[in-house]
C-alpha cells in the first residue's frame, strides 16, 4: 500500500468524493476487509458494500488482498491502494487553477493556485516514473518559524528571496541540463482547525529557520516550505 496517491480521473474523484465510498476507504485503509466484514462496520447490507467496492475498484483505488473460504462461499479481502488520496487539479480539467494568469506573490490566491500546479505537477510525475519503473527526485523542506513584527516577516521574506535568487543563479543555468521548479511559500500558520490571520502581528507557531533550496526563476515565491521537483515537460 502507498502512503499517498494522486487521482487524475475525474470518474475517480468522484468515487473518492461519494460520503459511503470514502468511508469504505478510510476501512481498508486500516487493513483488509470483506464486504460482509465491512457491512458490519458501516450498517449497510452486504450487497450495497459490495456494489460500492467494484466502483471503487474499478477505479483503481481499492484492490484484492485475497481470498479465503467461509462455508460454501469465497471471500474476497479487499484493501485500499493507498493509506491516503489527493485529488489532482486535472480531474478539473479546464477549469483547473492556473498560476500563470496572474502572478502576484502577495496574494493568497496566487498561493493556492501555485500548490494546485505542485499537486498537479508531482502527481503527474509520480504517475509517470511508477509507469516507466524509474525513481524520482525530489526534495521537501517543511518549517515553521515566529516573527516578531510584521517588519520582521518583510526581512526574512527580503532575505529568503534574495538567498534563493542567489543559488539559482549559482546552480540553475547548467547548459543541457533538466529543468526543475522551486516553490517556497510563506503563510501563517494554522492553530487548531481555524485559520488564524496575522497580518501586522506575530505568527502563532514557533518552529527554526528552514534552508530553501534551489529551482527556477530568479524571483521565487517566498517561504519557509519548499519542494524541488523536475517540471513535467519531460518524462520521469
Amino acid at each position: 500500500m502507498l502512503d499517498v496517491t494522486v487521482i487524475e480521473d475525474p470518474a475517480a474523484a468522484a468515487a473518492s468524493l461519494d460520503p459511503i465510498r470514502a468511508g469504505l476507504l478510510a476501512e481498508l485503509a486500516a487493513g483488509p476487509a470483506s464486504a460482509a466484514m465491512l457491512a458490519g462496520r458501516v450498517g449497510l447490507p452486504r450487497q450495497k458494500v459490495n456494489y460500492h467496492l467494484k466502483a471503487l475498484e474499478r477505479h483503481g483505488l481499492v484492490e484484492l488482498a485475497g481470498e479465503r473460504r467461509k462455508g460454501n462461499v469465497t471471500e474476497r479481502l479487499m484493501r485500499a491502494s493507498a493509506a491516503s488520496y489527493v485529488i489532482s487539479p486535472t480531474a478539473l480539467g479546464a477549469i483547473q487553477p492556473d498560476p500563470g494568469r496572474a502572478r502576484d506573490q502577495l496574494s493568497a490566491r496566487w498561493l493556492l493556485a501555485v500548490a494546485a500546479r505542485l499537486v498537479r505537477d508531482v502527481g503527474a510525475l509520480i504517475t509517470g516514473a511508477a509507469k516507466a519503473r524509474q525513481g524520482l527526485a525530489t526534495y521537501a523542506l517543511d518549517g515553521e518559524v515566529r516573527f516578531a513584527s510584521a517588519a520582521d516577516r518583510a526581512a526574512f521574506i527580503a532575505e529568503l528571496t534574495e538567498g534563493v535568487g542567489g543559488l539559482i543563479d549559482k546552480y540553475g543555468t547548467a547548459a543541457g541540463g533538466r529543468e526543475h521548479r522551486v516553490v517556497v511559500a510563506v503563510h501563517p500558520s494554522l492553530r487548531g482547525s481555524a485559520p488564524v490571520p496575522h497580518p501586522d502581528g506575530p505568527a502563532p507557531a514557533q518552529g527554526t529557520r528552514p534552508r530553501p533550496t534551489a529551482g527556477q526563476p530568479r524571483t521565487p515565491t517566498p517561504a519557509p516550505e519548499t519542494l524541488t521537483h523536475p517540471t513535467s515537460k519531460e518524462s520521469p
